[in-house]
């Protein structure tokens, strides 16, 4: 208790006068229950806590650890006696009136050093004035309400500092990191280690810690919630050591010991500073400094302790333990797993889709978006329709407004630019918009719609189905039985002649919606059989379940498997482990019990309960990973449909012969550059059926994949159109994307030509094709290689 006590003087005048304040409201009170009649000798106090201080304190969350704190240093008391107690009391009353005094002066040093920095330091503002991020960690809760009072009279403006601290819920907690990161009126974050669990704080690179963590795997993961993967900036934290304390005395050493360990291993040294205690642990030998302190061989112990744990060659050791990995994947894994990344890539709705999408949804909910620089917006004003509604389904936070947003992966950061928001699928912005347009438009779905496919020459009807499908576990989640672990969209079409296919991973994005006319033209066929009643429906459900959902599961399982093969390993041994250290520890303490020795706060008994609680721990997790295992799929789930229209239907003859004649034309296309990538040395595989946006996906002997699109033309044609879907296939794989271009005279192709990274534009969201002019395409060209 004294110990913590030493720490909160040391923290700030507030976190001292309120341990001091609440210590004698409690010991008063405990003084009160003890005036009982004949009562003399003072009864132990009650804590609701059983825990090792130095043992289990050392790695629990934040919230517990304030909680400990303050039960231990508001009940401890050397007293035996009522009169005793009486005079501690009064000792309090004494200290807690120093205290205030203190408090009230206003003369804090490290408050006076943090204001120096945010005034002096250059890297605390941008070269406009403007100020930067900052992120302020403390240990205490007095002093974080401490700081933000201060902070806030500083600044002279409401709701430019935010808090997080133990008692922060979840959901405030990502609200809080949210409008850090994207509100240009948020300017500092003060927080204790709970800012320091899972939060992403990389749009600031400045922080102070004004407090510094007895433990260094704690000062690691501060200082990784801005020194992280993504970071642009040069990171700059500021540690405050008070070094006329003890405390400060062991840190203080410490840090000018890692500063030049830093240097000669590049930098290294931080990315072990938690594995440098593992034999003495830092709290302790902090503990030991405040106790024995004043000793010069004590001190000369201690500092003995700080330079073996930072020595060199021991760095270097715990570094190369470090980067040993204990799996290594065989060469055909990887390359399945590479080819299944760019096939991923080629394919992906981000950023062009969700782009158009968004921009669309965004206003038409009553949001207003600003270009700032190219691919890059401003959003003054975020509706509240779309953040109650994110609020309401638990979708996230999201700020009130964003100094940029961004829909590609490189415009997240540019020179002297706010960092903007990346909208991608997951981020709650875009989940609410996605949300909120279904909820107002679903029922347009389920009617269906109808769609031409403008480059379907036949006259065949056919029927579109968009159904989702789910794999879920037999493991709880949020009050139900089971948890969906993964969902799947599948389009299937069926026509008239009962023929059904897979449609690829989005038929629609290359037709196109039928206008009046032509709905009125082909309202006479609406009235064929085929397209009446639900069998159509279930025929679509039945060929998910017989063909796609198997695939699905298989997907989700294998990988899965893999994974929970390793926690369960990986947990089995660490509480094994621990059980055993527990047992052994019981039958030690149970023997200096038998012979007569005071086994202290932690006996015999409590160390069995925490090895049979191990123990337990293990079963249930255990039968959690078995639950996990258990993975089955739901019944698919109509979603929506259309009727699809072939083009051939709409065009008159000669139209739909000039139609037919370039698909004729194509299939010669494609042939030829089948051929002339198998005489490269390629393995070519047709898959233009399932629609992915190219036609041919060639595997080279090394190297990328080759996403091939063909085009076959007539001599003397001027254009070449591509399609949505193909467009955005070449946006999104420029390196990979091939345009083959084959001239055709009769039934002979000449040799196809090769067109690669030609700077196609994206299409407006009214267009559904493009016209690329087809001289420029053959200037830009080359033989295949």
């Amino acid at each position: 208790a004294l110990t913590i006590l030493q720490r909160r003087l040391a923290s700030s005048p507030a976190a001292i006068y309120h341990s001091l304040r609440r210590r004698r409201e409690k010991l008063e009170a405990r003084l009160k229950e003890g005036e009982a009649p004949l009562a003399d000798t003072l009864r132990p106090a009650r804590l609701s806590y059983d825990i090792n201080l130095d043992e289990d304190l050392e790695d629990a969350p934040d919230s517990e650890v304030e909680t400990i704190e303050s039960e231990l240093v508001d009940h401890a008391t050397a007293a035996e006696t009522l009169a005793q107690l009486e005079d501690e009391i009064e000792i309090l009353r004494r200290l807690e009136r120093g205290a205030r005094r203190v408090l009230r002066s206003g003369r804090d040093s490290k408050w006076l050093q943090t204001l120096s920095l945010l005034q002096d330091s250059p890297e605390m503002k941008r070269a406009n004035g403007a100020r930067r991020k900052l992120v302020i960690f403390t240990e205490h809760r007095d002093t974080l309400d401490y700081l933000t009072d201060r902070l806030n009279t500083f600044i002279g403006r409401p709701g430019a500092v935010v808090t997080i601290h133990g008692g922060t819920r979840r959901d405030q907690r990502r609200q809080i990191e949210e409008d850090f990161r994207h509100d240009a009126d948020v300017h500092i974050l003060v927080a204790t280690d709970a800012a320091g669990e899972g939060i992403n704080l990389q749009s600031a690179h400045l922080m102070v810690n004004y407090d510094l963590p007895w433990n260094p795997n704690r000062l690691e993961q501060r200082f990784g919630r801005i020194h992280r993967i993504g970071q642009r900036e040069v990171c700059h934290l500021w540690n405050l050591v008070a070094g006329e304390t003890r405390e400060g005395a062991v840190y203080q050493r410490l840090l000018e010991k890692i500063a030049r360990e830093r240097d000669r291993l590049n930098g290294q040294v931080f990315d072990v500073i938690g594995e440098l205690f593992r034999e003495k642990p830092l709290r302790t030998i902090l503990v030991e400094a405040i106790r024995y302190g004043d000793s010069p061989a004590a001190r000369d112990r201690l500092n003995t302790a700080i330079d073996n744990a930072t020595d060199q060659e021991r760095v270097r050791a715990i570094v190369r333990d470090d980067l040993l990995v204990a799996g290594i994947m065989d060469t055909q894994k990887v390359e399945a797993l590479r080819a299944d990344m760019e096939r991923a890539q080629a394919r992906k709705l981000q950023p062009h889709f969700i782009k158009a999408f968004f921009l669309v949804a965004f206003q038409e909910l009553g949001g207003k978006l600003h270009e700032r620089e190219s691919g890059r917006y401003v959003i003054n004003h975020v509706p509240a329709i779309i953040r109650n509604h994110a609020e309401e389904r638990a979708l996230g936070p999201i700020a009130r407004n964003y100094k940029r947003i961004c829909f590609e992966k490189s415009l997240i950061h540019q020179d002297k630019k706010p960092e903007a928001a990346f909208i991608c699928p997951g981020h709650p912005l875009l989940d609410a918009a996605i949300s909120l347009i279904l909820k107002r438009h679903r029922d347009s779905l389920k009617r269906g719609a109808m769609l031409v496919d403008p480059q379907d020459p036949g006259d065949k009807l056919r029927v579109l189905f968009y159904l989702e499908g789910a794999i879920q576990s037999a493991a709880p989640s949020r009050g139900r039985d089971h948890s969906v672990i993964s969902r799947e969209v599948h389009f299937i079409e069926i026509d008239g002649a009962g023929e059904i296919r897979e449609a690829g991973a989005a038929p629609y994005l290359d037709y196109r919606p039928a206008g009046a006319a032509e709905r009125e033209r082909i309202a006479p066929l609406l009235q064929q059989d085929w397209l009446k009643g639900e069998q159509l429906e279930k025929r679509a459900v039945n060929h998910a379940i017989e063909h796609l959902i198997p695939r699905h599961l298989q997907r989700i399982r294998e990988p899965r498997d893999e994974r929970l093969d390793k926690t369960e390993r990986a947990v089995h041994e660490r509480l094994t482990r621990e059980s055993y250290f527990w047992d052994r520890r019981a039958l030690e303490l149970r023997a200096e019990e038998e012979a007569g020795k005071s086994p202290g706060r932690l006996n015999s008994g409590l160390a069995q309960r925490r090895a049979d609680d191990l123990r337990e721990r293990l079963d249930q997790r255990k039968e959690q990973i078995q639950q996990e295992r258990q993975i089955s799929a739901s019944r698919p789930i109509v979603a929506g449909g259309a009727l699809i229209i072939p083009a051939g239907l709409l065009m008159p003859e000669p139209a739909r012969q000039e139609l037919l004649d370039s698909r004729r034309s194509e299939a010669i296309a494609m042939r030829a550059v089948m051929e002339a990538e198998r005489a490269l040395g390629n393995m070519p595989l047709d898959v233009g059926a399932e629609k992915r946006g190219y036609d041919i996906e060639s595997a080279p002997a090394t190297g990328k994949l080759r996403f091939i699109e063909v085009k076959g033309r007539r001599a003397g044609a001027r254009d070449v159109t591509l399609t949505r879907n193909e467009l955005h296939c070449a946006l999104n794989s420029r390196e990979q994307f091939i345009l083959a271009l084959v001239e055709i005279d009769g039934d002979a192709p000449a040799a196809p030509r090769y067109v690669r990274g030609f700077p196609f534009r994206e299409l407006e969201s009214y267009e559904v094709s493009v016209k690329v002019d087809l001289k420029a395409l053959l200037a830009a060209s080359t033989p295949p290689r």
